[in-house]
């Protein structure tokens, strides 16, 4: 499957925008692809103000997220993969999620002792079967 992050941080930055409520990203600022103002990166990350207020021509897509801002009153143009947004919230209450480091959705290496449905024949459980449970996290 494609990656759910674009999706997810497209909508959430909708709903805090929608609420009246100021969206914060942070994003890994270590990532090769990602251009941010440098002078405000702390151990390796930053927090960018996304609202429609500090931005400008905010541009949420697949691969990246695109604008411009002012920092110390100079111009500049940021951008980023999506894969170097770690988290979304809002700044007032903090709501928001945090993705996980690496993104699942595409994984290199299978796990060779998980099998499908349609690997163990007509819906028949294997005892080799390895079951995963997913996980959530709280954000306070």
């Amino acid at each position: 499957m494609i990656s759910s992050r674009p999706y997810l941080v497209s909508a959430l930055f909708d709903w805090i925008v929608d609420s009246d409520m100021t969206p914060y990203i942070l994003v890994d600022a270590t990532n090769k692809d990602s251009i941010v103002p440098q002078q405000y990166v702390e151990d390796g990350k930053i927090v960018l103000n996304l609202s429609p207020q500090a931005t400008e021509s905010l541009s949420i897509e697949k691969e990246f997220v695109m604008f411009s801002a002012r920092f110390a009153g100079k111009a500049m143009e940021v951008s980023f993969p999506m894969d170097a947004v770690m988290a979304i919230y809002a700044k007032e209450n903090g709501q928001g999620m945090v993705f996980q480091e690496h993104d699942d959705s595409n994984p290199t290496d299978p796990d060779p002792n998980k099998k499908s449905i349609s690997d163990t024949g007509k819906g028949e459980s294997s005892k080799t079967e390895k079951v995963t449970r997913p996980s959530l996290k709280i954000v306070k």
